[in-house]
């Protein structure tokens, strides 16, 4: 019996099975550097089957988005300090040697793709843009949460991917000193 068939027999496996290689894949290598076989082949199913889950690559990969952003890896769900919460995950995530960059090298590497963008606009507004508003007082939250976020994105890109050495080898903690007064400005309400 191959692993194809045994799957066939559990859909939850199944999908979980192409789920995981997609969010791999499409992690490592954007929208557009990865095929729908490609996927299946690492899943251990047909790319007819992964059409018949989830009916399109753009399909699947909104199925990615949305799971991938749905965790909480920057801005928590809950706070006591959101500001500092947030400036110790951004610092500990871009490290030099943190594991992976999950979610963000998701979107780095497929907003070129139109399609794709507006599938992470969408992911980001469902998932972490919201938690970010929620989490705010005062008026305009969701500029606020989303101008975080571009500060968040911009350290992350700058220290992590480009690796600039003020950033790259910056004191981890005087860096989150430095990021938590940053997001203060935007999660305390305007006075």
């Amino acid at each position: 019996m191959t692993l194809a068939t045994t799957r066939r027999r559990d859909a939850g496996n199944t999908r979980r099975a192409i789920l995981d290689s997609a969010i791999a894949a499409f992690t490592r290598h954007g929208y557009d550097g990865v095929g729908v076989r490609e996927i299946a082949a690492n899943a251990g199913v047909t790319a007819m089957l992964v059409n018949r889950y989830f009916g399109s690559k753009e399909g699947l990969f909104a199925e990615v988005v949305d799971i991938s952003f749905a965790q909480p890896t920057m801005v928590p769900r809950s706070s006591v300090d959101l500001a500092a919460e947030t400036a110790h995950a951004l610092v500990a995530r871009t490290a030099p040697d943190a594991d992976h960059l999950g979610p963000f090298e998701l979107m780095l590497k497929s907003a070129a793709n139109p399609r794709a963008a507006k599938i992470i606009q969408a992911g980001i507004e469902k998932h972490v843009g919201a938690r970010f508003a929620d989490a705010l007082q005062g008026p305009e939250a969701q500029e606020r949460a989303e101008l975080g976020l571009a500060l968040l994105a911009g350290v992350w890109l700058t220290r992590r991917i480009i690796g600039t050495s003020g950033l790259r080898d910056a004191d981890p903690q005087t860096l989150r000193v430095h990021v938590t007064r940053m997001l203060k400005v935007l999660t305390e309400p305007p006075a």
